[in-house]
């Protein structure tokens, strides 16, 4: 199995599979996807992210490789989407099915995060009137200009807040952000650090 990237949900062969970084919340659904986080580890596993339905309802942990049953990805997401009528959830699902078009215009690997990934992957009510688009892109190589102003720019005139994080392969970081010049926190597997060019990681 090829290691799932961050923001990739996990699910699990096994109830007990998860193992909570600390006290196992009794919330936990068994059956839920988890997330994939940030960070190295030395024996193998996978660190992921448990989610419940409300938004307090968190918790790190780890699964081995073993135990991962399904990998739904964000780009897998994308291209499922289109199936989905706008009147399908709350504005942020409004939002992306009006962005599909144009992202993949752009030529980018691109999905829904957050709790719009979350919830087109398993159905599980984590959405609100209120909830952002969270949409992950990767782009391993320094882009042309235009395409990060291009990704800026598709949160005019949206029913939501829109929140494009752009994973370079190496870390992360918001595009916000970005756009507005001087150094990025690029979160990597080590930890954050400010960068000034986070395709250089310095």
């Amino acid at each position: 199995m090829t290691r799932p990237r961050p923001h990739d949900l996990l699910f699990a062969r096994r109830p007990d599979a998860f193992r909570a970084d600390g006290p196992r919340p009794d919330w936990i659904d068994p059956a839920a996807p988890l997330v994939v986080r940030r960070e190295a580890t030395a024996d193998g596993t996978i660190p992921v992210g448990a989610r419940g339905l409300a938004r307090n309802e968190r918790c790190r942990g780890y699964l081995a490789p073993d135990d991962v049953a399904r990998v739904v990805t964000p780009s897998a997401l994308a291209r499922a989407v289109t199936g989905y009528p706008p009147s399908a959830g709350p504005p942020c699902i409004a939002a992306l099915l009006a962005l599909a078009p144009r992202l993949d215009a752009l030529d980018v690997e691109w999905g829904p995060a957050g709790g719009t990934g979350y919830w087109l992957a398993c159905g599980l009510p984590v959405l609100r009137a209120t909830s952002d688009l969270d949409l992950i892109v990767r782009l391993p190589r320094h882009p042309a200009g235009p395409l990060l102003a291009a990704l800026g720019a598709l949160a005019d005139g949206q029913p939501c807040r829109i929140d494009v994080q752009i994973d370079t392969g190496a870390g992360g970081f918001a595009l916000a952000e970005c756009l507005r010049g001087g150094r990025v926190l690029l979160k990597t597997d080590a930890g954050p650090r400010l960068v000034a060019d986070p395709w250089e990681g310095a």
